[in-house]
């Protein structure tokens, strides 16, 4: 792999990682933000297998559709078919919560089941991934 894509890759991980951060640190006490937290809970799910994506070659439409992704990911791997339930959970949070029209605060049990299931879908698809192209440690 040259090293442009190695690039690219890993900093669809890097920032899939730092989603995920955020979303944590937007979570927790004194202040917290879980309308936020959520958001970020699905965008580092969508980086996540973008990232995987990239690394396969496969080219993907600009989407927030994290079900969608999954499907075009398991056409290299079928093991991605397990996280559909994931995707299923995720994707909305892309938007709800984000706009007046809808309900303004996730239950805190909601939050905490879409950031394991973001947390977990990132390192699945670290595992499937060479550590050459994982975040920086640190």
């Amino acid at each position: 792999m040259d090293e442009a894509k190695r690039e690219l890759v890993q900093n669809w991980l890097v920032i899939a990682q730092r989603d995920l951060g955020g979303a944590r640190k937007l979570a927790s006490p004194p202040d917290p933000y879980p309308e936020l937290a959520i958001y970020h809970c699905q965008q580092s799910a969508e980086k996540v297998v973008k990232g995987f994506l990239t690394y396969h070659d496969r080219r993907f439409e600009k989407t927030h559709d994290i079900v969608g992704l999954i499907l075009l990911a398991a056409q290299v791997s079928e093991r991605f078919t397990e996280w559909l339930p994931a995707g299923r959970l995720l994707t909305p949070y892309a938007s709800e919560f984000r706009y007046p029209e809808e309900r303004l605060m996730p239950e805190p049990a909601e939050y905490e089941q879409a950031w394991k299931a973001a947390k977990d879908l990132y390192e699945f698809v670290l595992a499937l991934l060479p550590a050459d192209v994982h975040p920086p440690i640190g």
